[in-house]
């Protein structure tokens, strides 16, 4: 009998969910500059961290998660509060921006879940080159677990705008997850290969959340990610 992750796909209760509890932490991530500019992400080579397939996302490209041709680095995750994914503005740049690449990026990610059937973990993405650039699509997510699979984490349906991130911006996607409240232990997911949009090297992050439920492979949904959105107009400090 084959084991499958379970859910329940509750996708216009979670939409509504997430902007609410997202844009309420957005004021305390833009007071974390010390915490972000201390632990900052830098995609490095690391082989055998890679594990699975690390999705490479972007609006360009096909539907579902792409494979990431470099191994990916070693992030840094935090169990606060992180900013919301919610609408803005896009803004395209006139091609003459260039593109957010993990080189220019500190990579975050914190559990931000509220109740206790959706689970939402927020990954962030900050500008920190010292000058503009461009973000749009979806990003890549790979998840591993303590058994040593990787499984990688599927695109809702809505739609990406490009967004350009000043010098301390910040982008951000969730990750929405059924809650495991089975009272069993479930799978334990460990770590996050993530790759921005347009991108092929990735960040490792911890997951910060909780376990997802085992079950016989009833159809009761799934992860999801969100387009990767702009969060604050202004530099996050």
């Amino acid at each position: 009998m084959r084991t499958t992750f379970h859910s329940r796909k509750r996708t216009a209760t979670i939409g509504a969910a997430l902007t609410a509890v997202l844009t309420l932490a957005l004021t305390a991530c833009n007071g974390d500059d010390s915490a972000s500019d201390g632990a900052r992400t830098s995609p490095a080579a690391s082989t055998d961290k890679a594990g699975g397939t690390s999705g490479t996302g972007g609006a360009d490209q096909s539907a579902g998660s792409g494979t990431g041709g470099s191994a990916p680095s070693t992030g840094r995750s935090t169990g606060g509060s992180a900013p919301s994914a919610g609408s803005s503005t896009g803004d395209t740049g006139g091609g003459k921006v260039d593109m957010c690449r993990s080189g220019v990026l500190d990579a975050d990610a914190a559990d931000n879940t509220t109740d206790q059937t959706d689970g939402v973990v927020t990954v962030t993405f900050k500008n920190v080159s010292g000058s503009d650039c461009r973000i749009n699509g979806f990003a890549g997510v790979d998840i591993k677990t303590s058994l040593g699979d990787t499984f990688s984490v599927d695109r809702n349906g809505e739609q990406p705008v490009p967004q350009i991130l000043k010098e301390g911006e910040i982008a951000a996607f969730n990750i929405t997850f059924p809650v495991n409240n089975t009272g069993g232990t479930g799978v334990k997911l460990t770590d996050m290969v993530v790759t921005p949009p347009n991108e092929t090297e990735p960040f490792t992050l911890t997951w910060p959340a909780g376990t997802l439920a085992v079950t016989d492979g009833e159809d009761g949904g799934k992860m999801e990610i969100s387009p990767v959105t702009k969060v604050s107009d202004s530099p996050a400090g």
